[in-house]
């Protein structure tokens, strides 16, 4: 990757020290696999640099010696030695030894960015995580195979900074600030699972492009009238715009291969009167479209209907307990509710006041070089009230919550928090819309009450043939698919979109003598909620033996990577309750369960 002006830097964490650094028998450093690997790979590019490069780019690349531009960092290495407590002999620049590995990595940034250091290849087993924080970091390559969501988390987090230039300055734009992750097959449940959980907490819906998604973006000065932002209105005309270019697909919402690869090629068409918003409904195509992924054709196959299945009694039978559509109400006190959000507000909103750091560093020159004196660092708060227009928060936040004007006015007056939204307008905002939204989710949930429609309302057994499905066969070279062969599901394989949850549930199904017939519940099976629909997992018939013979046991299953409802999201968590009163007012006999696992499935 090159970026002018920015010192871009690659991550690669693997699984053991030895991997990348090994020692003669006379205790010399030499190079392990991953280091020959790489050095031999990255020479070999040099050599196939393209003619596209400018000159000065290709000289200058081609100036650094190869084992000068990676690095690596190890609290511990192979032979127990602290990596930062050896002295050694140091090259001009300082990137010569173990000692000045770690000076340069962990304490110096400012170096570690400068174009003239060579260094632009880090390799770590776990040390960059905590308290590391450089801001280019553009490429994680994962070498190493773990199960922890939390040091996924941590290593995807060394990635997601705003990059700067040589002058210290914040270089914003998707355009610069893409993050490449070459990962491996353990992470496929970790993106899925960050991924949902963006979409529970920021309303991002991944793949989907909905009209109101450009309703909040803010207009230029030239532009602003009696509104801030772009509205509904506008927004819309974008969404048609986009529908009729094929970007979006007009019956299910979601953005096609066509979208996602003029993205991926910076070629993005848009309404000619817009051109001046271009870069901020780009960025959000970004966040909504999801990627492009390219799948092996070959493995590609059209999923059936299993007849035997699909008609028999005991999937019929399955199909009328839990076909029926519901409608909700929901009973909750007004007051209560923006007197709670009030209190959240005046608890939670925290915008620390403006101010400026800045240090002083007495500088000695002498035959010797440059001497540098201890630094003092002093901070001083600036006035914020400068008197520029603020943004309308009202239409803001009804935008983000669909309350009432009235009510987002009597929670802000109330809260006596508007004295932070002159500190940071975009901050507080943010802030204030997703504490409302919480406290709006646990009240609704808590007061909500289902009720079947009627015998007539439902979802009929004949939508299973209507629906065009496809999935792809396991492809061992490329450790791709997301479907298993099935003998007890109304179709003949059953399409997941786990591989690590439900792809094992599903075949624990079939290999169950007590399951008769199951169905992955199509996603046109839907939940109506006031958090937006809900689709459950899985349909189930089970027969329990007990003494008097068997017993027909009926279940809706939503599985999850804990079966521990505390550890899920809170809007997941209430859409997962509302899920729970429908069945329940549909029919008594319905278990409704959270499980990890099939052995987690609770059948008492």
């Amino acid at each position: 990757m090159y970026l002018k002006g920015i010192k871009v830097l690659s991550l690669f964490f693997i699984d053991e020290v030895a991997n990348y650094r090994e020692y003669d028998d006379a205790g010399n450093e030499k190079n392990g696999l991953y280091g020959e690997m790489f050095e031999q790979e990255y020479a070999a590019l040099i050599e196939e640099m393209s003619s596209d490069f400018d000159s000065k780019y290709r000289t200058y690349i081609e100036s650094m010696p190869v084992s000068s531009v990676h690095r690596g960092y190890f609290s511990v290495d192979k032979k127990g030695r602290s990596i930062n407590s050896a002295v050694g002999k140091r090259d001009k620049e300082g990137i010569s030894d173990d000692v000045s590995a770690y000076d340069l990595i962990m304490k110096n940034k400012t170096l570690l960015l400068d174009l003239r250091n060579n260094v632009r290849f880090i390799f770590s087993h776990s040390a960059l995580r905590e308290g590391w924080d450089n801001p280019n970091v553009f490429q994680i390559c994962t070498l190493n195979e773990t199960t922890s969501e939390m040091k996924k988390r941590q290593e995807i987090g060394r990635g997601l900074r705003i990059a700067v230039n040589q002058h210290g300055e914040r270089v914003r734009g998707f355009e610069v600030n893409t993050l490449t992750v070459m990962a491996n097959e353990s992470y496929e449940q970790f993106v899925e699972n960050l991924q949902k959980e963006m979409e529970t907490e920021e309303g991002i819906k991944f793949g989907h492009v909905e009209s109101h998604l450009f309703a909040n973006i803010m207009l230029p000065p030239r532009f602003v009238g009696d509104e801030n932002y772009l509205g509904h209105e506008k927004s819309e005309d974008i969404f048609k715009y986009l529908v009729e270019y094929d970007y979006i697909d007009e019956v299910t919402g979601k953005a096609t291969d066509k979208l996602k690869k003029d993205i991926l090629d910076n070629r993005v068409e848009i309404p000619e009167e817009y051109h001046d918003l271009k870069n901020e409904i780009i960025g959000r195509l970004k966040t909504t479209a999801g990627k492009l992924i390219i799948k092996n054709a070959d493995m590609k196959v059209p999923v059936k209907i299993r007849k035997g299945v699909y008609l028999s009694p005991e999937f019929r039978e399955l199909w009328d307990r839990v076909k029926y559509k519901t409608t909700y109400s929901v009973d909750f006190d007004e007051d209560k509710l923006i007197e709670k959000c009030r209190e959240e507000l005046k608890d939670y909103i925290y915008i620390p006041e403006p101010r400026v750091i800045y240090s002083k560093e007495r500088l000695e020159i002498n035959s010797g070089g440059i001497k540098t004196s201890e630094a003092t660092v002093q901070e001083e708060y600036v006035a914020y009230d400068q008197g520029y227009a603020l943004p309308d928060i009202l239409t803001y936040l009804q935008n983000e919550t669909n309350l009432t004007r009235d009510a987002i006015v009597k929670i802000l007056t109330g809260s006596k928090t508007l004295e932070s939204f002159k500190k940071d307008p975009q901050k507080y905002m943010e802030q204030s819309s997703e504490i409302i939204r919480n406290v709006m989710s646990s009240f609704i949930v808590d007061g909500i009450k289902y009720e079947k429609i009627g015998d007539f309302e439902y979802y009929k057994q004949e939508l299973f043939e209507t629906e065009d499905l496809f999935g792809y066969l396991r492809d061992e070279l490329h450790k791709t698919g997301n479907m298993i062969v099935s003998e007890k599901s109304p179709y003949d394989h059953v399409v997941f979109d786990s591989t690590t949850i439900e792809s094992p549930f599903a075949e624990e199904l079939e290999k169950s003598d007590n399951v008769k017939v199951y169905a992955k519940l199509p996603g046109w099976f839907k939940i109506e909620t006031p958090l937006g629909t809900y689709n459950p997992d899985w349909a189930i018939l089970y027969n329990e033996s007990g003494a008097n013979g068997f017993e027909k046991l009926y279940f809706v299953v939503e599985t999850k990577g804990s079966h521990f409802m505390n550890d899920l999201r809170e809007v997941e968590k209430n859409k997962i309750h509302c899920g729970k009163e429908h069945f329940k007012a549909l029919d008594n006999s319905i278990k409704f369960r959270v499980a990890s696992s099939f052995d987690a499935l609770n059948k008492s």
